[in-house]
């Protein structure tokens, strides 16, 4: 045995080993895609007049196969994610070995270290909140009603454009059967307004809640009979109402005092 492994310097020693690595796109499980076994090496001596030979099997049958992987269909058993797209989650509380501490980041001692739910989201200990110590919005930015509209709102022109005769009468029911208004859901409550964009030839009695300062003055002027008709009150307390009452009758009187004093002709 020491005669075969006894070498001269002069003796050639051949190492042929076609290991080729190829680079390839593909992110996933390359183990999963080779369908041999990794490669083992093996060691033949050849007593061959003090030739050593080293043989790698494995390496000359994976030389058949030398081009790189490529366009390989994905499969259930080579899906693999992108490296370093998937990390451990932590594990706290399962000790200082968890790589969190002792406490895990929670604290010493309190409510938010203890176990369970915890608080609820803008609680502060009991002191007032902060989305109660802001001021809040008026109009719809603060969910009032104030910027929702108050009436149906009808124009001169679309009224000319009805077909209205002289003498006839201009109200929600008229235009409801004209086709000009169809009030649905809230809008059904709501009182009829005139509005003054257009003009208007023919004579008509309007009746209605309110009427612009432009329509009032153009019906006017067109010798129509403007009716306004009145809204509903709003509920106050008896003592308001009492109130009311005789703040009404008050300026009532005083009103027609000084049109007395103004129809009495004046002394000479």
């Amino acid at each position: 045995m020491a005669s075969l492994l006894s070498l001269s310097a002069n003796s050639p020693t051949t190492l042929r080993n076609s290991l080729t690595f190829h680079y390839t796109p593909f992110k996933g499980s390359i183990k999963n895609l080779k369908p041999n076994p990794p490669p083992q090496f093996s060691l033949k001596l050849q007593r061959n007049k003090t030739l050593l030979t080293v043989f790698n099997q494995a390496a000359t049958s994976a030389n058949v196969v030398s081009a790189p992987v490529t366009n390989v269909r994905f499969r259930l058993n080579n899906l693999a994610p992108q490296p370093g797209s998937r990390k451990r989650g932590k594990r706290k509380g399962r000790g200082i070995s968890a790589g969190q501490g002792n406490s895990c980041g929670f604290g010493m001692r309190g409510q938010k270290s203890r176990s369970g739910p915890g608080v609820r989201k803008g609680f502060e200990g009991g002191q007032m909140p902060l989305y109660r110590r802001i001021p809040k919005l008026r109009g719809i930015a603060g969910g009032m009603h104030a910027g929702l509209p108050k009436y149906v709102p009808v124009n001169l022109k679309h009224i000319a454009e009805a077909g209205f005769q002289d003498g006839e009468e201009v109200s929600l029911e008229t235009l409801k059967k004209k086709g000009l208004i169809n009030p649905s859901g809230r809008e059904r409550r709501l009182p009829l307004k005139i509005l003054g964009d257009g003009e208007l030839s023919v004579k008509l009695n309007f009746k209605a809640r309110a009427f612009s300062a432009s329509a009032k003055e153009k019906l006017e002027a067109a010798g129509c009979t403007l009716t306004m008709l009145p809204g509903r009150k709003k509920w106050v307390k008896p003592s308001v109402a009492k109130n009311l009452a005789r703040a009404e009758e008050y300026f009532a009187k005083k009103k027609a005092a000084a049109a007395a004093a103004a129809s009495e002709p004046t002394s000479a």
